[in-house]
């Protein structure tokens, strides 16, 4: 097994952390799950990188990619929706938390392109990581980790008590306010990708 497909095993192997972690009211296991997150989302860019730059692609490489892709995606919104019930992002509008049709949005749409992917590869069509779903996957990693930051800092905030200092409702502003315009653009994102897709490549069905 080569750097790239370690890596993509890591991230597998570390997912079940990242998805579990977040439900111990703990901060400190908190906070390990936003780290081990932080970590894969990393992780998913070099070994791209690496395989892509040492000509290591290989079969395996492109099984364990979009796996290791979307277990972290499944592992991260189910505390990110359940959690999210009682720490939603705080805005100046107000507490803004995570709809169940964003959930089925999101995860929807990977479900639909993995499908459709498989289908065309039948046909011989390779369909490739087009700019908007790369867009789309930037700012959901900074959604995610938003939500996941936010589960720690504020279990940390209850436990030293600091929820009502003026400097403690900024932060928590800005993170929610990142955190929230994020969620919009990658919602967003997610649906406009899906069109460019079908675009583009709706025509491979067509005979």
């Amino acid at each position: 097994m080569n750097l790239p497909n370690a890596l993509s095993a890591g991230r597998i192997a570390v997912t079940p952390l990242v998805a579990v972690l977040p439900f111990f009211d703990s901060w400190p296991l908190r906070l390990s799950a936003f780290v081990l997150f932080v970590v894969a989302a990393v992780t998913d860019y070099i070994d791209g990188h690496i395989a892509r730059s040492r000509k290591e692609e290989t079969d395996l490489g492109r099984l364990l990619d979009p796996l290791a892709d979307k277990l972290l995606l499944v592992g991260t919104f189910v505390p990110m929706f359940l959690l999210a019930r009682t720490m939603p992002f705080q805005t100046p509008i107000g507490d803004i938390g995570l709809p169940l049709w964003i959930v089925l949005v999101v995860l929807g749409r990977e479900v639909f392109m993995t499908v459709f992917r498989q289908l065309a590869a039948r046909r011989g069509v390779v369909i490739a990581a087009i700019r908007s779903a790369k867009w789309k996957t930037g700012f959901q990693l900074v959604w995610q980790g938003s939500a996941y930051f936010w589960f720690w800092a504020l279990t940390a905030a209850r436990q030293h008590a600091v929820l009502d200092d003026g400097r403690w409702r900024a932060f928590a502003q800005f993170n929610g306010i990142v955190g929230t315009v994020t969620m919009v653009v990658a919602v967003f994102m997610t649906l406009y990708s899906l069109f460019e897709y079908m675009r583009h490549f709706a025509n491979v069905f067509a005979e």
